[in-house]
């Protein structure tokens, strides 16, 4: 026969835009209006139901950016026949970007309790109630911008901040009114939606693609263009065919979870996140009202805790909904947070407040870590999941790499320490899926496990900015249960796929290491305060925990309440779109206001429980909140001011400086850098020949897409040295050597403090930089003599290795990296670490040096100046601090991050205090100090290998104790892993980077 296909389906696509999609909607009925604009902020129901409200119709412009718009709706129920169904349709002025990037509303009953959202393409509102009744509902229409754009450009935009977003009215009220759904017509339009999806994705020359195309052309002909819903019925009876085909035996087995991936902030702002939480939420029970095979899987316990808070009645439904199982609390944490940045305790809290409220609240605790978008996975995790109790990961991240492609879809994910956690990639690479037949042809296509498993997660619904399923998805769902030519698609949740998965391939291959995520580099910088305010901001409540558990100990009050709303607003802010540096300028204000509180609140509780431990008196005291003894003061102690020591010295060397003391001397010339530092024991020299440490260097930073998030590689072409001086000259003071160097470029002016402490053997250098470039990457660097084809790099609980070459194109990739506190590089017999107390993104590579051999080049990212999505990102004053060890072991750096992050207190009080805990030996780290999370009294210290060997210790309390249990980090008793004996003390035994936490009864 003629091949006319491209005929017929120029055909269908006409007849199903312009006679079936106006068909839907058979009669409408207009609808009274009034609306109220809300004069700033967003108001509960509550407030905005009892203002005037004035006169309001279809067509009138409505909403600056941000703002909020309050309509009261009343209208009558009309007459229906059998088949149709009458609903609330309204269209807010909806562009063509998608669901949660523009206009969004929430229906409320006039008693305050929410019916659904209204939002692009789930723009109806079901209606309770027989024909002739009254109907009497508000909205709450938001007026959110699209700041993006559609993602179509990455230029600056005004709309991320209330104050520049501007006051013209950005949308039209384009629909409001009662609309009778032709049911018939709207499954006919699924039939075909779905068989259309699914004949693209078949081969050209396939056998069933022809069938689909010539069952819709039959379709077609059935209909009569003049009666559409007298005839749709036939146009379904020629499609029934095709679609009751089943699907082959060897068809791909997709668990379609309902999902919605929920910004807890990025686009908009937080107060935001907490309505599109409440409008995704209202959406899924009103689905899981009408559809039984349906369930929701939602992550993230501070939205469900939003809820509680600010929507009690929607919070009561949905607990109805999780106990029938329906409704499936995911991942355990408090957030899907960013793992590359968090330090290990906070990343630990993560679960531990994520879980201790899905416990509390619904009996339930998750088992599956679910981060399907954070920008990598830290090497830490798998420990960190397990030690929580979770048993599965999910994540779709990793197919964003730009150059290598994960091996695996479903495998076991082995961490720095050797705790595996079954993980699963799901193949179809998104998490806001459409159950689309191109969604589903991917995810079959691109599974790596063929021929011996067969099966993966489809999570489906719309996200980012919320939404979750729509019914047009689950009608895509129930006909491709089993459908010829598509993978099978089951209705599921996270446990039912992650037991059928494991089940199915219970010997899965092993990924050891970090999942590096080969994109969005420039997140490890962007927005440095917001990183510094996380830094400091963690050290705090290791400080107040610890300080306030030893006031406990001597019979003061426990500050619960108050730790628990520092941890949350840290752990809030920890979300992978907030540390990380990506969202809007509203949020990252936000973020160092909230920080500033937090410190402000955490330095209180510091100084109220110091003043109880240290008691009444005028001896001049230092706290130490450290693991280790600095400057003769104890970890975990107070300790006796340490008595002064020889000073060290500063000398003129022609155009710079000298500074020496007993262990270092370094040499400073007229441009400020270092071009020597000498090991004084045995005359090492740690810059390498010829080069200049505490060099700044300045690059162009202008990546292909992705502002805020990206580096790329090309910025490594275009850079300058930064070694201008307009001043160089010696800061007095009593017992150190310090030299300070004051630059200009561009229109920024930096300004270093060199400073080499008596008996120091680490140089601290401080940089405080006004910044005003745009588009422009400042680096620090320090070219170091030492041949080395790996640097060591802190991370959560241990620190993990990384290639300083390029032999492979997984080394390439990782042209910048992260690490926490530390960075150290080494050669047999010496070492060298650079710490740092606020700063994240690094990259160390090698070099030719002078006289043969290689030299090893380590460079901090201090500050970026990214233009979207925030146009003012760094702009202003910033603080770093640094410090350089030469003749440095791995153990010498883990001391030194902490000496630089958790710098002494000086007080007074009666006298020294003896340590909360001591342990024998420096391997063994004290990372937490605090209280049991069931406030019963037990003290909880949780601790780790830092150096990455075995290691025996002896851990010894201040205080008497009646038992003591290891536990996970839910503080529930587990069997014995690292105890050996009991006595007055505790004996232990770890394994490398093993982490350990302990329960004592007093």
């Amino acid at each position: 026969m003629h091949d006319n296909s491209a005929l017929v389906e120029a055909r269908i696509h006409r007849f199903v835009h312009e006679r079936l999609q106006p068909a839907l909607y058979g009669s409408a009925t207009a609808l009274h209006l009034e609306a109220w604009a809300v004069p700033g902020e967003p108001v509960p129901f509550a407030e905005a139901s009892r203002q005037r409200f004035t006169p309001f119709s279809v067509g009138m412009p409505w909403g600056r950016a941000w703002s909020t718009l309050w309509l009261r709706v009343t209208g009558t129920i009309p007459e229906v026949a059998d088949g149709h169904r009458a609903e609330l349709v309204f269209d807010l002025g909806f562009n063509t970007a998608q669901p949660g990037f523009q206009a969004e509303g929430t229906v409320y009953r006039p008693d305050g309790s929410i019916v659904k959202a209204v939002e692009p393409r789930n723009a109806y509102v079901p209606l309770d109630g027989a024909a002739g009744e009254s109907i009497e509902l508000y909205l709450e229409a938001a007026a959110n911008p699209d700041v993006a754009e559609g993602f179509r450009t990455f230029h600056p935009t005004p709309l991320g901040e209330w104050g520049t977003a501007g006051d013209e009215p950005l949308y039209e009220l384009r629909r409001a009114d009662i609309g009778v759904l032709d049911l018939t017509v709207w499954e006919l339009l699924q039939d075909i939606a779905v068989l259309q999806s699914l004949r693209v994705e078949l081969p050209a020359s396939s056998s069933r693609r022809a069938e689909i195309l010539r069952a819709l052309e039959r379709a077609v002909d059935a209909t009569d263009p003049d009666d559409v819903a007298g005839t749709a019925a036939d146009a379904r009876a020629e499609l029934a065919g095709v679609l009751a085909a089943p699907a082959s035996a060897s068809a791909h087995r997709a668990h379609a979870v309902g999902h919605a991936h929920i910004d807890s902030a990025w686009l908009w702002p937080v107060r935001e996140t907490q309505r599109k939480v409440a409008r995704t939420f209202s959406n899924v029970l009103s689905l899981l009202s009408h559809d039984d095979d349906f369930a929701f899987a939602a992550s993230s316990a501070q939205q469900y805790a939003w809820m509680k808070t600010y929507q009690p009645e929607l919070f009561e439904r949905l607990r109805a909904a999780v106990a029938a199982g329906r409704f499936h609390p995911a991942g355990g944490m408090w957030v899907e947070s960013d793992t590359n940045m968090p330090g290990g305790e906070a990343l630990a809290r993560q679960f531990v407040r994520g879980k201790r409220f899905f416990l509390e609240e619904f009996g339930i605790e998750p088992l599956d870590v679910w981060l399907p978008d954070s920008f990598g996975y830290s090497a830490a995790l798998p420990q960190i999941a397990r030690a929580a109790g979770s048993r599965w990961m999910l994540t779709q991240k990793m197919s964003w790499n730009e150059t290598n492609t994960m091996p695996h879809h479903t495998f076991a994910w082995e961490g720095v320490d050797g705790t595996r956690i079954f993980t699963h990639f799901p193949p179809v690479d998104t998490y806001n899926s459409e159950l689309s037949g191109q969604d589903l042809a991917r995810a079959e296509r691109q599974y790596a496990e063929k021929g011996v498993a067969n099966t993966s997660l489809v999570p489906f619904g719309f996200g980012d900015g919320g939404g979750g399923p729509t019914r047009e998805m689950l009608a895509a769902a129930a006909r491709l249960r089993s459908l010829e030519g598509s993978s099978t698609v089951t209705l599921s949740n996270p446990r039912r796929f992650f037991e059928a998965a494991e089940a199915e391939y219970p010997n899965p291959p092993v990924w050891s290491g970090e999942m590096y995520l080969e994109f969005h580099r420039g997140t490890y910088t962007s927005q440095a305060r917001t990183k510094q305010g996380n830094r400091r901001s963690e050290h705090a409540l290791r400080e107040a925990e610890l300080w306030a558990t030893a006031a406990a100990l001597r019979g003061a009050d426990y500050p619960y309440d108050e730790l628990d709303t520092a941890w949350e607003t840290v752990l809030l802010q920890q979300f992978h779109d907030i540390l990380p540096g990506s969202s809007i300028g509203w949020v990252h204000r936000e973020a160092e206001r909230r920080y500033a509180e937090v410190l402000a609140d955490t330095e209180r509780l510091i100084a109220d429980a110091l003043a109880v431990v240290a008691g009444e008196g005028d001896t001049a005291l230092v706290a130490n909140a450290s693991p280790y003894a600095v400057g003769g003061a104890s970890g975990l102690a107070i300790d006796a001011v340490p008595p002064e020591q020889s000073a060290a010295s500063v000398t003129r060397n022609g155009e710079g400086y000298v500074l020496e003391n007993t262990h270092l001397r370094v040499t400073i010339d007229g441009a400020g850098t270092i071009s020597s530092l000498v090991v004084r024991a045995t005359g090492r020299e740690t810059i390498a020949a010829g080069e200049r440490g505490n060099l700044l260097q300045l690059h162009r930073d202008t990546p292909t897409q992705w502002d805020a998030w990206d580096i790329d590689e090309h910025y490594r072409r275009h850079g300058v040295d930064v070694t201008g001086v307009v001043s160089l000259d010696v800061v007095p003071h009593p017992s150190a050597a310090a030299v300070r160097v004051v630059r200009e470029i561009g229109e920024s002016r930096i300004t270093q403090t060199l400073t080499l402490a008596a008996e120091a053997r680490a140089l601290d250098i401080e940089t405080t930089v006004d910044w005003h470039e745009r588009q422009k990457l400042l680096k620090l660097a320090f070219p170091l003599d030492v041949h080395s084809d790996r640097a060591a790099s802190e991370i959560q609980f241990g620190h993990v290795h990384r290639a300083t070459h390029s032999n492979t194109s997984w080394d390439a990739a990782r042209f910048e990296t992260v690490a926490h506190r530390w960075v150290h590089v080494d050669e047999p017999g010496f070492g060298v670490a650079i710490a740092n107390d606020a700063t994240y993104g690094h990259d160390m590579t090698r070099a030719p040096r002078a006289g043969g051999g290689t030299q090893t080049t380590v460079r901090l990212s201090l500050l970026r100046a990214p233009l979207f999505p925030d146009p003012e990102a760094d702009q202003g004053e910033h603080t770093f601090r640094v410090s350089i060890r030469p003749g440095a072991t791995i153990a010498d750096a883990v001391r030194e991050g902490y000496r630089l992050n958790l710098p002494l207190r000086r007080i007074t009080g009666a006298g020294p205090i003896a340590p909360v805990f001591a342990v024998s030996s420096d391997a063994v780290v004290i990372e937490a100090v605090k209280l049991a999370e069931d406030r019963s009294g037990d003290v909880i210290v949780r601790l780790y290998e830092a150096h990455g060997g075995r290691a025996a210790a002896t851990l010894t309390p201040s205080f008497s104790f009646t038992s003591v249990v290891e536990t996970d980090l839910l503080e529930r008793e587990i069997e014995k892993a690292a105890v050996t004996d009991v006595s007055e003390a505790v004996a232990l035994e770890l394994r490398p980077f093993q982490l350990v936490t302990l329960r004592f009864t007093r």
